[in-house]
């Protein structure tokens, strides 16, 4: 067939293929070019049209979100080949009678499922742009000496309103927290009603939406692809006036279904490269905007531009930091096949009971860190002791007992790592202080090392070894209560213990539950994962415990997982508060085997 062909892949109407003439329309609703019955699409779902640009398919504000390969679109030019997902339902898009590449045309992707941002092609309304420079340069510029005492305070009280933005736009270098803190000061600069942060994606260019606001929450945000481009094409700060009652818009183009009146756009610029953009608007207010407001959203676009560029380079040595620290974890999982897993599960379980004891978010991301380098001394262990399949001898038990010490003596030259360090020095101490290296009792032993010693005891209880079969949890919690003051910091174990009973272990826990033919293991961290009924074979799954990308594979036998990338298996954080100093020359008790 030539021309443009949307082919069905999988569902009722399998084999199917729809010729895109000019547009075609997909959802539940019988008045759809392809209707499709099922509950996990939308009455009116995505859209195809043709137009000067390009194909392009159009996500219609539908629940459950339209995908080009993994991907969550908005709006995307398609090209030939391109597989489209809805809901559980596959097309692929076919255009045999390209002859040449068609101009490109904007592509923004949500940054997650939660993005309720749509856009619309629909001419801008009586339109006025400028240089973005020139604005700045207006607005920053000598006052004329005519210029009334009245004007004179006004420029003065806006130089002020945006110096106090600036102040408090680059005091944040959190990348997530910035954002927020750009739209605040927006929206107390200039009467918007709906705003959205778009940065281009580094290597596909695509723009992102990374941050949107609405004095409605839950609203859909609807913005015009055709003012962005402009913006971020040439550089320009654009503004419309009375969009909707503009007579070039048809009774049911989109926009005047949001009713937006007004809208802005500046470019985020560092240097020379456009970062991407900031977008506003209002609903049911005519020329809500003023060349006055579009100077003050420069004014604060150009200090943001800076500030996110600046918070990037922070969040690139942030991910390097922790690519290290899951480096040398990884290297202790490699070593140590018999536990392969603990590493993730422990940080796991700590997680969740730093969350349950009420750690405030610095903690938890410093969790995270101590969590991953627990058992890093381990690194130092012989091989012949630390694969050996069974138990170990005395001898062998002690040299083992060096770990906690050893992992410490790596990190306290590292300045950065140095916070973490009570998460691996003191993991092995009891309560009642019979454990090692120190012998610590009760307080002395830092929260963190009695944090770790019980989702690490835990741990040890119901995950399985080559030689043994891991213990019912169940029998493991009554373990960790009759342990309560003992080897266990009571505290710590409550937390534990109710994070067990409300089930938020219950995704973590090596072969929890009953399995079904389609549960797979996964291959980096030996965790069980269920896998739903509706995911194919070669489709994309994430493991929960050490958050690394699966692919769904299967022998024709058995299903199996196949690991395809690395997910961030610890989130960003700030740097890390100083834990001060840590005891090094106490004599080391027996302490107990575990």
């Amino acid at each position: 067939m030539m021309g443009e062909t949307l082919h069905v892949k999988n569902g009722p109407l399998a084999g199917q293929s729809f010729p895109i003439i000019n547009a075609i329309s997909i959802g539940r609703n019988p008045g759809n070019t392809i209707q499709i019955n099922d509950l996990q699409i939308s009455r009116q779902h995505a859209s195809i049209q043709k137009t000067a640009a390009g194909t392009i398919l159009r996500d219609l504000g539908s629940g459950n979100g339209t995908y080009v390969g993994s991907n969550r679109i908005v709006e995307y030019r398609l090209s030939d080949g391109d597989v489209i997902h809805l809901g559980p339902f596959e097309f692929q898009y076919e255009n045999k009678a390209v002859t040449g590449t068609p101009p490109p045309a904007l592509s923004i992707i949500g940054r997650n499922k939660g993005t309720d941002v749509q856009v619309t092609t629909e001419t801008e309304g009586e339109l006025a742009a400028a240089s973005a420079d020139n604005i700045y340069q207006t607005f920053v510029g000598t006052a004329k000496s005519e210029t009334g005492s009245e004007d004179l305070k006004t420029a003065q009280a806006r130089l002020a309103a945006v110096y106090r933005a600036n102040q408090i736009i680059s005091s944040e270098q959190n990348i997530d927290r910035l954002f927020e803190r750009v739209m605040d000061q927006i929206f107390e600069l200039v009467p918007a009603h709906n705003g959205v942060i778009l940065l281009k994606a580094e290597k596909s260019g695509d723009l992102v939406v990374e941050h949107q606001h609405s004095k409605s929450p839950g609203s859909e945000v609807q913005i015009s692809s055709s003012i962005v481009s402009r913006a971020l094409d040439n550089g320009e700060a654009v503004i419309t006036y009375n969009a909707a009652q503009d007579q070039r818009f048809e009774a049911g183009a989109s926009i005047i279904a949001q009713n937006i009146s007004s809208a802005m756009c500046a470019p985020l610029r560092h240097q020379n490269e456009t970062l991407g953009v900031v977008y506003v608007d209002t609903r049911g207010t005519a020329n809500a905007f003023t060349q006055s407001d579009l100077e003050l959203l420069v004014a604060v676009s150009g200090p943001a531009a800076i500030a996110i560029r600046n918070a990037q380079y922070v969040q690139k040595i942030q991910k390097a930091y922790q690519d290290t620290l899951v480096a040398l974890a990884n290297a202790v999982e490699l070593r140590d096949h018999y536990t392969v897993g603990h590493t993730w599960r422990v940080t796991n379980f700590a997680l969740e009971m730093a969350k349950e004891m009420g750690w405030p978010q610095e903690k938890l991301e410093e969790v995270e860190m101590g969590g991953v380098l627990h058992d890093v001394g381990k690194i130092s262990i012989d091989d012949a002791i630390l694969r050996k399949p069974g138990g170990l001898t005395d001898d062998e038990y002690e040299i083992m007992k060096v770990h906690p010490q050893r992992g410490a003596r790596l990190m306290q030259d590292i300045e950065a790592l140095v916070p973490l360090i009570p998460y691996c020095l003191y993991h092995h101490e009891r309560f009642d202080g019979k454990g090692y290296p120190f012998g610590l009792v009760g307080e002395e032993i830092p929260i963190e090392g009695r944090l770790l010693a019980v989702a690490d005891t835990f741990d040890a209880m119901t995950s399985s070894r080559p030689y043994r079969k891991g213990l019912d949890p169940e029998f493991a919690i009554g373990e960790i209560e009759k342990s309560k003051g003992t080897q266990l910091d009571p505290h710590c174990a409550n937390a534990l213990i109710t994070c067990y009973r409300e089930g938020r272990f219950d995704h973590i826990i090596q072969d929890f539950g009953d399995k079904s033919d389609r549960d797979i293991v996964c291959p980096f961290c030996s965790n069980s994962i269920s896998v739903a009924d509706d995911l194919e074979v070669r489709g994309e799954l994430e493991c929960e415990v050490c958050h690394r990308a699966i692919r769904l594979m299967s022998d024709g036998r058995e299903y199996y997982g196949e690991l395809i990338a690395r997910a961030d298996a610890i989130s960003p954080h700030t740097p890390l508060p100083d834990s001060g100093a840590y005891p090094r020359s106490r004599t080391p008790s027996d302490g107990a085997k575990h």
